[in-house]
């Protein structure tokens, strides 16, 4: 199956009109991700939940990262990741995406501990549980197979990994032996590079679920006083309902030959 991050409302829709499986609600993908916007959870939660006529439901999982750079985390940014996991929940959203480290480069058990008994306390008050993802702050950990147990032993339901390379086409050994490691513990969600060019070696890894962006360059503003004043990143991409499209079919079409 295909996740779909996104960081706006055009991208919700990219990913809908593609047939995506799921999408990671982000902002700031630039950077890899930051916690989006209130407005833009309450947005995304109109499509994830039942509903009849022509739009069907996409579930939609929260990044709750509240800053750019390394995932050492202190009290009081620990406290706003849990405040983002409230408002995934009460939103209605279908999951979360959570991550940090200690500064020997392994998972901070105590944060994340603290934050999968609050994820769950959330979910049995909604009667629906929030599905759980340890993000790419695993890729960080000096050992990501005892990591791995470590996720499977807080409760995660996946973990979203580029195999400890900064794409996953260069990490596709590793991929393939978390994967094996796993046992259908937790599911690999394989992610970062992942394109029409490179997802089938990194299906050849056994994967069942991967993330990409499916983005292409776009120019949003022609007004050169927009670019001037810094208000229009020159990098900017925008997700792309055709590439959502390849994947999945392309998806598809493997699972078919299997």
């Amino acid at each position: 199956m295909l996740e779909v991050c996104v960081e706006d409302l055009d991208g919700i829709d990219a990913a809908l009109a593609g047939g995506a499986d799921r999408i990671e609600l982000c902002a700031a993908l630039s950077v890899g991700g930051l916690t989006p916007p209130a407005s833009l959870v309450r947005a995304a939660a109109q499509f994830d939940r039942d509903i009849t006529g022509d739009v069907r439901a996409l579930p939609a999982h929260l990044l709750a990262r509240p800053r750019e750079g390394g995932f050492v985390y202190t009290p009081r940014e620990q406290a706003l990741v849990a405040d983002d996991i409230r408002t995934a929940a009460e939103a209605g959203l279908a999951g979360v995406v959570l991550g940090a480290l200690d500064d020997d480069r392994r998972l901070d058990l105590a944060a994340l501990s603290a934050w999968v008994a609050h994820a769950r306390m959330l979910g049995d008050a909604r009667g629906r549980a929030l599905s759980l993802t340890l993000h790419r702050a695993f890729d960080l950990c000096r050992d990501m197979p005892a990591a791995m147990e470590a996720a499977i032993a807080l409760g995660f339901n996946r973990i979203l990994t580029s195999g400890g390379a900064p794409k996953a086409i260069d990490g596709a050994a590793m991929l393939a032996r978390l994967h094996r490691q796993s046992a259908g513990r937790i599911v690999i969600l394989a992610g970062s590079g992942v394109s029409p060019a490179t997802l089938p070696a990194i299906l050849e890894t056994g994967v069942l679920e991967v993330h990409a962006s499916c983005r292409i360059p776009v120019t949003l503003d022609p007004d050169p006083d927009a670019i001037r004043f810094g208000f229009v990143s020159p990098g900017r991409g925008a997700t792309d309902r055709n590439t959502v499209r390849t994947l999945v079919n392309m998806i598809a079409a493997q699972a078919t030959l299997e």
